[in-house]
């Protein structure tokens, strides 16, 4: 929750209005506009939809937004690929969000400290790890009864393991890694893509941005009196983070995270427009772009109805993301 003074800042800010605006705006349009429209997304028209020429028809009473080469109502579909590219993008963003607070805070934490990790835990990420990699089943019950055997001869041992070095170097290999060229790769490896897969392949790429965030902020927070004297005081470290840690670090996790929408919207668009997005024939705006550009010349809504969308959407969420971090920055008075 804002607090009243950030509330406040908000409702002044010009940009957070106008963001929140046009994306209340793509929201109700998403919902609504497939309830509306004369036709269905994958419906073809061939009575109404096709001119003497044989060719599409344009913007007019019964297809607002024009038909498509199929003749089919852009309207229905534009809407309907707004309600799932915002919801693959929100999606995404949610999961990125959930991990990149995990790791950012658990590395700030750790920084300069280590954790030890007990046998049991490595017992157990062997096996998992084993499970995945289709290993043989003995082999991760071999590693968990290891783990197990030295849990019980020693309960408080285990290797002390440098957190925040493991996970920052793991966070600066895949930033090695361009954005777009990373979820195209995990795209094209699959074989049928859904909305499913494509949200959880932008959800576990997109996170590392905000992780470096949460670092540095929790960085600053652990330093912090109140958090110095909770430790002293023998509170657990799960606890500490939770009443004391997450909540200062809430501001810039939900900046990074709106701005993060944005960007999660430009690559599923880009990997529909590719190809290796949701497949065919349910519409994404980035699809519409993909079976619009062969009519450029003779049919241009094709091209400017999802465009537009795009465009408004990632400007919105970019506003709204400036106006919260005006609005949650604690250096303005």
């Amino acid at each position: 929750m804002l607090a009243p003074r950030a509330l406040a800042r908000l409702a002044r800010s010009p940009s957070a209005i106008a963001g929140a605006a046009v994306v209340s705006s793509l929201v109700a349009f998403a919902i609504v506009g497939p309830l509306v429209a004369r036709h269905g997304p994958l419906e073809s028209d061939f009575v109404h939809g096709i001119t003497p020429a044989l060719s599409p028809v344009g913007p007019c009473l019964e297809f607002p937004l024009g038909a498509d080469h199929l003749f089919r109502d852009v309207l229905a579909r534009l809407a309907y690929a707004g309600r799932l590219s915002l919801t693959i993008s929100v999606a995404a963003t949610g999961i990125a969000a959930a991990l990149g607070t995990v790791i950012g805070v658990v590395a700030g934490w750790y920084e300069g400290r280590g954790a030890r990790i007990p046998w049991s835990a490595l017992g157990g990420a062997a096996a998992a790890v084993a499970a995945l990699g289709g290993g043989h089943p003995w082999v991760g019950a071999a590693a968990l009864s290891i783990g197990g055997i030295a849990a019980f001869l020693r309960p408080s041992g285990g290797p002390r393991v440098d957190v925040d070095g493991w996970l920052m170097r793991c966070v600066d290999v895949m930033l090695a890694f361009p954005f777009l060229l990373l979820i195209m790769a995990l795209g094209a490896a699959l074989d049928r893509t859904n909305a499913a897969t494509i949200l959880l392949t932008l959800g576990a790429t997109g996170w590392l941005g905000i992780a470096r965030v949460l670092r540095a902020k929790t960085l600053q927070v652990r330093a912090l009196e109140f958090v110095e004297a909770s430790r002293a005081l023998g509170q657990s470290t799960p606890l500490i983070l939770w009443r004391h840690v997450l909540p200062h670090v809430a501001g810039p996790l939900i900046v990074s995270a709106t701005v993060l929408v944005a960007q999660m919207i430009v690559a599923e668009s880009v990997l529909s427009y590719l190809g290796v997005g949701v497949s065919p024939p349910t519409p994404t705006w980035g699809r519409m772009l993909f079976e619009g550009q062969d009519d450029l010349v003779t049919a241009p809504w094709l091209i400017a109805a999802p465009a537009v969308a795009i465009v408004l959407a990632v400007w919105a969420f970019n506003m709204l993301g400036e106006g919260l971090r005006d609005a949650l920055d604690p250096t303005d008075a």
